[in-house]
This record gives structure tokens, C-alpha cells and sequence, in this order.
């Protein structure tokens, strides 16, 4: 290639002085107005050509240099993007390693590298915020959220982070942003709901629960969410009683038996309004229908509650013995009969009915209690030790202790959720007692029978 050059260079040579003996006369050559030399016509042809191609190496030179230049920008470029990659691998794996001191060395360090590293304001201010950093946490997401205003994992970090600080409006607007760009997003709607609930604004929390068991999940997770969401029809239905808004608060009521047919607070709630709204007898009715479809001795509890309140215990006692007609070996519904005889005063009902159990039951406080106050007022003193009496602190009203299936927690005051695990229906009024045959305790037979929409 060298040698061909060399040739035409050669070539071109001979043919300008082939050029310059065929034509010897001088041309004026004007540089300006005022400037001007005399040159053979060979010497302009070799001279034009000579700044021509002066002209090509220049622009040809400069062409090469800003590539260089470009090249030399770009593999720096690539080799701080792999230096940053190489410390945001580091980092996150010290971050998941719990080894924060070195994951936040390392994170500082890509920042430095790159002022623009979300993930990184992002991993960083989450490790501020388990350390409790809480203020420095929300200044990294908001810097982060500057560079991207619609990233959801941004929104969500600060979300997080203003719900730790009880600052509870501000997590809400950001999760309701969240929504605006992806209404299906289930983690923005479950952290939603449940920061309403945390505020007890049940109202708010019913839609977004709604929008919650829509989408689709895992069976364990929608029949989850599924309880919760009679929970929260209950708890809204709650607030409009207690605001005195009864329309309202029976449709939340009868939603919650539409969902669940055995959701026993609904219930109760529905027989509440009718008492609240001066109709105590059809609270009554609702509440005897209910019992007779899902035997729920809680029921019978409310009843006896509201007819003693109306001054109407027989009516009361009807239900109960027309209960123990049709179970007539159940010890748990004559336990509580007899209870009622003995908050009646009619003492010899209680001891006649009370005293055909215990001979059954190995182990009975309750039952023991009453019996004992029983054969103090009937003068059996063998029988009702003084310092039993005295170490019992018995007292007239023998209350009725709930407990949770769900945690075991126990409670005199009945109520829709547990004030322990927060299960909603959980309740049961098994008392405590020990069958002498079996060796076992006794419980409430479950029951799973149709539900006539008269009810509600």
C-alpha cells in the first residue's frame, strides 16, 4: 500500500513538471485587494492541491481526536458503572447480612460515584430506618423521589417511614399516590387498610378492603382477608350506631351476614339497632331466631341481658327450657339455666338443676361457686365451708367469662374482636368444667345450618 502511494506521489510529481515545461507563463495571484505575486500556473495547481488536502488531514485530524475523546469518555463511563455495580452487589449483600456499617461504607460510596443512584438512596434509608434514623431515612426516599416522582418502591419506602414516625396522613397520601398510578397495587392497599384500622377509621378502611379481597391471592391469604372484611363491616357498622345512624349501620351489619351467615357480632349488632331504635321486642325476636339456627350460647347471654332490662325474665326462661327440650343432656345450657335461677332468686330451681351437674363434673369453679352460695341459703353448712365461701369472694351476679378460640385470652365483656389478638367472632362461654367419664372438657357443638333471609 506504501509503495502504491509512493508511485502516485511520483506519478503526480512528473506530470506537474511535465505541466510546468508545457505552459512557463506567470499568473498574478491576488491574496487581498492590495497583495499579490506572480506564480507559474504549475505552482498554483500544486499549491491548491497542497491546501485541499490540508484542508482533508485537518478535518479528518479532528474527526479522529473527538472520537478518541469520545471513546476515552465511554470506557470510563463503563468502568465506573462496573465499579458501581460492584459495590451496590457488596452492599446489598452486606445489607441482607445485616453487616449495616459496611452496607452504608458502601452505599456512600456509589453516591459519591453517582449523585443519581436511586437504589441506593433507597437501601440506605431503609438501613437509617431500622436504625431508628428515622429523620435521615425521609430526607434519602424524598431526595430519591425528587430523581423519580412516580417510582411506587419510593413512595412505598416513604410511606414506611412516616407511618414509624406516627405520622400517619402523610404515609396515607403517599400510599393514595400509589393507587392513583396502580390502583391494583396489593401492598399500597393492605398498608392503606391497615393504617385506617390502626386510627379506627373503619369507614375509610371498608372500600379499600373490598378493593383488597378482589384481587387474586393465595387461598390461606383471601380467606384471611375475607375475615377481615366482615370484621370491618362490623366495626364501621359499630361507629354509625354509636353515631346514631342505624340505617347505615344495618347495612353494614347485614353485609357482614350476607358474606357469613354464622358471623355472630352482626347479629348482635342488627338486634342492637332495634333495641336503639325503641324496639326492644323485635331485638329480642331477631336475637331467639338466631340462637334457634346456630345454638351459640353467646346469644342466649344477650337475651338474657335484654329481657331481664325489659323486666320480662320469663321469657328468657322460656328459651332456655325450650333449648334444654331439645338437648335435654346438654351441661353447659343447664349450667347457665340454672345460673338464671340463681340471678332470679329462685333458689330451688338453681339447686334442683345445678345439683343434678355436679355430680358429672370432676372440676367446675363456676358450678362450685353458686352450689356453695346455694346450700349457704338452704342452711347446709357441711356442705358450704365458710372459708370456701370467703376465699371464693363470691358475690351475688355470678358473671359469665368469655374466652378467645383464637389466643385463649378470657374476659367478662363480650365483644365482636378480641382485645388481645384482634380476631373478630372469635368469642366463645364454654365454662370451665371437666366431664368425670371422659376426662375431657366439654364444648359447644358447632353448627352449620341454613339461613333464612327473614333473619335480618
Amino acid at each position: 500500500m506504501a509503495a502504491f502511494l509512493i508511485l502516485l506521489f511520483l506519478i503526480f510529481i512528473g506530470l506537474a513538471g511535465y505541466l510546468a515545461q508545457l505552459n512557463p507563463e506567470k499568473v498574478v495571484f491576488f491574496v487581498t485587494r492590495d497583495m499579490s505575486f506572480q506564480m507559474s500556473v504549475t505552482s498554483l495547481i500544486l499549491f491548491s492541491t497542497a491546501f485541499g488536502g490540508g484542508l482533508v488531514i485537518l478535518f479528518a485530524g479532528v474527526h479522529e481526536i473527538k472520537y478518541f475523546i469520545l471513546n476515552w469518555k465511554y470506557a470510563r463511563q463503563k468502568r465506573k458503572e462496573a465499579q458501581i455495580e460492584t459495590y451496590y452487589t457488596e452492599a446489598v449483600n452486606a445489607f441482607l447480612a445485616k453487616r449495616y456499617r459496611d452496607a452504608t461504607t458502601l452505599f456512600q460510596k456509589i453516591l459519591s460515584l453517582n449523585a443519581n443512584h436511586i437504589n441506593s438512596f433507597l437501601r440506605l434509608g431503609k438501613i437509617y430506618r431500622i436504625q431508628g434514623n428515622h429523620n435521615e431515612a425521609i430526607k434519602l426516599h424524598r431526595k430519591a423521589r425528587s430523581l423519580d416522582e412516580q417510582n411506587i418502591e419510593v413512595l412505598l419506602a416513604l410511606s414506611y417511614d412516616l407511618e414509624e414516625t406516627q405520622r400517619f396522613e402523610e404515609a396515607t397520601q403517599y400510599l393514595k399516590e400509589i393507587l392513583h398510578l396502580d390502583g391494583t397495587n396489593l401492598t399500597a392497599l393492605m398498608r392503606l387498610r391497615d393504617i385506617y384500622i390502626r386510627l379506627q377509621r373503619w369507614e375509610e378502611a371498608h372500600p379499600v378492603q373490598e378493593k383488597v379481597i378482589r384481587l387474586p391471592q393465595p387461598k390461606e391469604v383471601a380467606e384471611k382477608e375475607a375475615v377481615a372484611l366482615l370484621g370491618i363491616k362490623y366495626e364501621a357498622g359499630m361507629c354509625c350506631l354509636h353515631a346514631n345512624q342505624l340505617e347505615g349501620a344495618r347495612r353494614y351489619f347485614k353485609g357482614a351476614i350476607k358474606l357469613d351467615k354464622g358471623f355472630l357480632p352482626a347479629y348482635i349488632g342488627l338486634s342492637d339497632i332495634h333495641v336503639k331504635g325503641g324496639r326492644p321486642y323485635l331485638g329480642a325476636r331477631l336475637l331467639e331466631k338466631a340462637y334457634e339456627m346456630t345454638r351459640h350460647i353467646i346469644l342466649l347471654h344477650r337475651l338474657e341481658d335484654l329481657y331481664l332490662e325489659m323486666g320480662e325474665p320469663e321469657k328468657v326462661l322460656h328459651v332456655y327450657r325450650k333449648a334444654l327440650e331439645k338437648d335435654p343432656n346438654d351441661i353447659v345450657l343447664k349450667f347457665y339455666l340454672g345460673k338464671l335461677y340463681y340471678r332470679l332468686e329462685m333458689v330451688d330451681d338453681a339447686y334442683d338443676l345445678l345439683s343434678e351437674i355436679e355430680p358429672q363434673i370432676e372440676y367446675f369453679p363456676d358450678l362450685h361457686k353458686i352450689l356453695g352460695n346455694l346450700y349457704l341459703r338452704k342452711g347446709e353448712l357441711s356442705l358450704a365451708v365458710d372459708a370456701l365461701k370467703k376465699s371464693l369472694k363470691l358475690k351475688k351476679h355470678v358473671l359469665v367469662s368469655y374466652y378467645c378460640s383464637a389466643c385463649d385470652y378470657h374476659t367478662i365483656a363480650w365483644s365482636g374482636r378480641c382485645g388481645r389478638c384482634g380476631q373478630w367472632n372469635s368469642y366463645q362461654a364454654k365454662p370451665i368444667l371437666v366431664d368425670k367419664a371422659p376426662k375431657k372438657a366439654l364444648t359447644e357443638t358447632p353448627y352449620s345450618i341454613p339461613y333464612p333471609r327473614e333473619i335480618i
